[in-house]
Parts: structure tokens; sequence; C-alpha cells
């Protein structure tokens, strides 16, 4: 069943918004063009009201299903597309593979109800840098905007704690507990991508390794183009498979 605006409010959320990503506020000189999906006029709508509001975000377009996605996103090229993961016709995820072919430059953030762990893996899969519950506050819809257009990653906490726990059952499935380095990746980069595991921004890390924060930013480029991924949360998902980050 689709998702409905109801659970989003104002002050609803108690748990905020969990973020992997690069500076924060940094400054914009056009506002961030938008697409809205999902299968709910009401919801769409009512977004679009809630954005409105925001002077460097632009409701540019929307649609009621994946495939009326992809075609907007091919028409419209927006910056960042706002997408619910269950609808008719064709779903959120299977929409996600198709809009970065026809929108590469477009960032996905998959707003839902849904809290399986198998959606969140699979949005990550297909490309999507966000994946928020709507149980959020419409504040946080907008902070999360600004934020994966930065570049960060977003997710629920909720959700992050699933995967992390998750990644540790995955860690403990296997007898080998030793640290395996990624021949592709420089001592640093592997550095770099352990503090990005633990969710921190390129400012903390900065500190933590005593390095600037734009060294770290093209640390953090490196290690995707590296590892041809497509977001940080993607790399921490890839360390944790290939047993290159060990969670205790």
């Amino acid at each position: 069943m689709a998702d409905s605006f109801g659970p989003m409010r104002d002050g609803d959320a108690d748990d905020g918004v969990a973020g992997m990503g690069p500076e924060e506020g940094s400054a914009r000189k056009e506002p961030i063009r938008v697409l809205v999906v999902d299968d709910h006029a009401l919801f769409r709508r009512g977004l679009e009201i809630v954005l409105a509001a925001e002077e460097d975000i632009q409701v540019v377009g929307e649609a009621g299903d994946g495939a009326e996605a992809v075609d907007k996103a091919a028409d419209l090229l927006p910056d960042i597309v706002l997408m619910d993961v269950r609808m008719p016709k064709r779903g959120g995820i299977e929409a996600c593979t198709s809009i970065k072919e026809v929108a590469p430059s477009a960032k996905i953030i998959m707003l839902t109800i849904s809290d399986e762990e198998a959606d969140l893996y699979d949005a990550i899969k297909a490309g999507a840098t966000g994946y928020l519950l709507k149980e959020i506050s419409t504040d946080e819809v907008a902070t999360a905007i600004r934020a994966v257009a930065d570049g960060q990653s977003q997710i629920s906490p909720s959700m992050a704690s699933k995967l992390l726990t998750e990644f540790k059952s995955m860690i403990q499935r296997t007898d080998e507990r030793r640290l395996v380095p990624a021949p592709r990746l420089t001592d640093r980069e592997l550095e770099v991508l352990k503090l990005v595991a633990t969710g921190m921004n390129n400012r903390d890390i900065a500190k933590e390794l005593f390095i600037s924060e734009n060294t770290v930013k093209n640390h953090v480029r490196n290690i995707l183009e590296k590892l041809q991924l497509h977001s940080r949360m993607e790399a921490v998902v890839y360390a944790m498979r290939e047993k290159i980050l060990e969670i205790r």
C-alpha cells in the first residue's frame, strides 16, 4: 500500500535524520531543483506547499509513479528526486536505476513509510543517496534535500541502526576477524573510509586526521571512483561486504 501524508508533521520525529557526508551549509547560487514522486496527489501537494516556503528549493515537477518519474527526470533534469518506494505501475526502487541513466546528476531520496531492511538495501544498490521515513518533520525534509544536494547521504536513524546491526551480524557470521586491506585503496583512504562508516562528516574527519576538509573531500571522491560506487553510503556497504571494515 502506498504511503500517506498524514504521519509527516512538524514535531512528529523523535530521532531526526542521520547523515554521512561532506561540509554543511555550502553556498548555493541557484535553487535546488526537486522532482516530487508519489502516487498520492495530496501528499505531493503537501510537499510542494512545504518546500515552496524554502527560498533555496524549487519544486520543478511531480509524478505519480515510477514510470512517469523517469520521463519527468529526463525532461527536467532535477537536482533531487524525492520519491516513494511503493507505487503502482513501477515502484520507486526500480525507477532509481532508470533515473540515474537518463539524469545522471540527479540524486535520489526515498521518502517512505517502509522500514523494511530489504527496501533500504535495494534502494542503496539502485543508486539512492537518501532513505527517509515519512515520520520525519517537514523541516527535516528541506534539511535533507540540502544535505544530499551538497554531497551527503541521508538515512533515518532507525534505518541506520538496522543497517549497522546487519553489518555487525555479517561480520560475526564469518570466522575471519582480521582487517582485509583493499588493494586499490591507500592506507589514508582506508582511514577515511573507516571514519565515514561511523557517520562522520568531512569536517569531523579532517579534525580526526589533522588534514584539511578539501583533502578529505578528495579522498572520498577517490574512494568512490576506485570502488565504482555512487555514494558514501554505498562505500560503507561495500566495505562491510568485503570485510575491509570491522564494526565492534
